[in-house]
C-alpha cells in the first residue's frame, strides 16, 4: 500500500450521501476550503442537498454571520455528482454518510476502494456500527475511520473520531488535524458498540420514551426538566425527532444485540416507526414540526 495522504496535503473530498447528514457535512468541508464532491445515485437529492445549501448560507449573509465572498467561495467548491468514479478521482478524504446499514456502507466503500487513489482515508459516518468490520470486509482496515458528525453538522462542534482495530495511528492523527481545520473539536474514542456519544445519548433517549409510556410527564415536560435542570441544549425526545425515530431504533436494536438489555427499543418507539412517524423528517414523532418549529402534540398511553 502507497503511504496514506497527510493532512497538510488533503485538497479533495468525497461526500457520500446527499441526505440531511451527507449535504451538512459537505457545508462544512467546502467552507474549509476543500473542494468537495458531493456524491449521490440520486441526482435530484443533489440538487436539493445543494440548493438547501445556497439558502442556509445565504441567511447567513443576510444575518452577518458569513461574508458574501466566503459564501461564494464554499459554493464554488461544491461539485455535485451521480458519477462515483468521477467522484473518487484523485480524492484524499472519503466521507461515507449512507443510511446506518452494514452491507450499504460495506458495499459502498468496497466500490470507493476499486476507485479512489491507495492513499486516500476511508471515513464513515457511521453512529453505531463496527468501524473494524467495516474495515475489515473491505480490505482496507489501516486507512478505515469513523468520522462521527452531528445533526445539523455545520452548527455542532464535536467530531467523534472512531479508531478501528486496524486503524493506522497516521490517519488518526491526520483525521484530528482536518477536524481543527473545519472548526470541530475532536474526541478519539475505540471501536466499542455505540462508541461513547451514541451509547450515552440513546440511553437518555430511550428512559425519556418509557417515562412517556408509562405517563411520568408530558414529552414538552420531559425535555425541559432536561434542558433547565441539566442545561441540555436540547430534550431527549425533541433530539430524539431531529436525529429520525427510524435512526435511533436501528441504533438500540444494534446495541441491543451487542450489549444488551439496557438498549432493549421502547414499545412506543417501535410503534412510532412503523406508523411512519419519524420525527422532523416525517413531519411528526414526539412533536409535530411546522415552519415555526416544534409543536407539543398530546400522546395516547
Amino acid at each position: 500500500m502507497s503511504e496514506l495522504v497527510q493532512a497538510s496535503d488533503v485538497r479533495r473530498v468525497v461526500v457520500l450521501g446527499a441526505g440531511t447528514m451527507g449535504q451538512g457535512i459537505a457545508q462544512v468541508m467546502a467552507q474549509a476550503g476543500y473542494v468537495t464532491h458531493l456524491y449521490d445515485v440520486d441526482g435530484a437529492r443533489i440538487g436539493r442537498a445543494i440548493e438547501s445549501i445556497k439558502q442556509a448560507t445565504d441567511r447567513l449573509v443576510q444575518k452577518g454571520k458569513m461574508l458574501n465572498e466566503a459564501r461564494s467561495e464554499l459554493i464554488g467548491a461544491l461539485v455535485p455528482t451521480s458519477d462515483l468514479a468521477q467522484a473518487c478521482n484523485d480524492v484524499d478524504l472519503v466521507v461515507e454518510s449512507a443510511p446506518e446499514q452494514m452491507e450499504l456502507k460495506v458495499g459502498l466503500l468496497r466500490e470507493v476502494k476499486a476507485l479512489a487513489p491507495e492513499r486516500a482515508i476511508l471515513g464513515t459516518n457511521t453512529s453505531s456500527l463496527s468501524i473494524t468490520e467495516i474495515g475489515t470486509r473491505t480490505a482496507a482496515a489501516a486507512r478505515t475511520i469513523g468520522l462521527h458528525f452531528f445533526n445539523p453538522p455545520p452548527v455542532m462542534e464535536l467530531l467523534e473520531v472512531v479508531r478501528g482495530l486496524g486503524t493506522d495511528e497516521g490517519v488518526v492523527a491526520t483525521s484530528l488535524a482536518i477536524a481543527k481545520r473545519i472548526g470541530k473539536t475532536p474526541i478519539v474514542v475505540n471501536d466499542m458498540p455505540g462508541f461513547a456519544t451514541s451509547r450515552l445519548g440513546v440511553v437518555i433517549g430511550a428512559e425519556a420514551m418509557r417515562m412517556l409510556e408509562s405517563g411520568v410527564a408530558s414529552a414538552e415536560d420531559i425535555d425541559r426538566a432536561m434542558e433547565l435542570g441539566y442545561r441540555h441544549p436540547m430534550g431527549p425526545l425533541k433530539l430524539t425527532d431531529l436525529v429520525g425515530l427510524d435512526v435511533r431504533l436501528m441504533i438500540l436494536e444494534h446495541l441491543h444485540r451487542e450489549i444488551g438489555e439496557q438498549f432493549r427499543p421502547p414499545a412506543i418507539l417501535r410503534q412510532m416507526v412503523r406508523a411512519g412517524r419519524l420525527g422532523k423528517k416525517s413531519g411528526e414523532g414526539f412533536y409535530r414540526w411546522t415552519e415555526s418549529g416544534p409543536v407539543p402534540i398530546v400522546h395516547k398511553r
